[in-house]
Parts: C-alpha cells; sequence; structure tokens
C-alpha cells in the first residue's frame, strides 16, 4: 500500500488528529492547490483544482487539528 493510499485510508476513518499539514498533502492527491489571497489570508483558506472546483477551510487554531465536521465536508466534496 503506498503512501497516498494510507493516507486516504487513514482521513476516511476520520481520526481525532488528523492535522491540516496532512489534508493539504490529501487535497494535492486529488489535485488541488492552497490559494493565498491579498497579503495575509489569515485564517481562511481557498484550495482550488485545474477545473476551477473550490474548496474553503478556515485553518484550524491552535494545534491545526481539524474538526470532524470540516473532514465530513471535504469527504462529501471529493466523492470519497
Amino acid at each position: 500500500m503506498s503512501n497516498k493510499d494510507k493516507l486516504i485510508k487513514r482521513f476516511l476513518s476520520f481520526p481525532s488528529d488528523f492535522h491540516f499539514d496532512e489534508l493539504i498533502k490529501l487535497l494535492r492527491i486529488f489535485g488541488f492547490h492552497e490559494v493565498r489571497t491579498g497579503r495575509t489570508s489569515g485564517s481562511r483558506v481557498k484550495f482550488v483544482n485545474q477545473e476551477g472546483l473550490r474548496i474553503n477551510l478556515h485553518r484550524p487554531h491552535p494545534g491545526g487539528i481539524l474538526k470532524i465536521y470540516q473532514m465530513k465536508q471535504v469527504k462529501e466534496f471529493l466523492g470519497l
């Protein structure tokens, strides 16, 4: 099993310690990249793929651990 497969499997198990950095890696697997707007993007983060699909999230703080509802939204958006 590749690292990509392991990351997807971990994400789909909705762990309570899934970090925002892991989400960035996951979204890159699906062709998304982070878009930073303005001088400082603050806690709002936008991810866009080549087809123009957008995912808007708030960067979790403190600690960077995603909330379950955020993970469910991303899962639904990606169709996993």
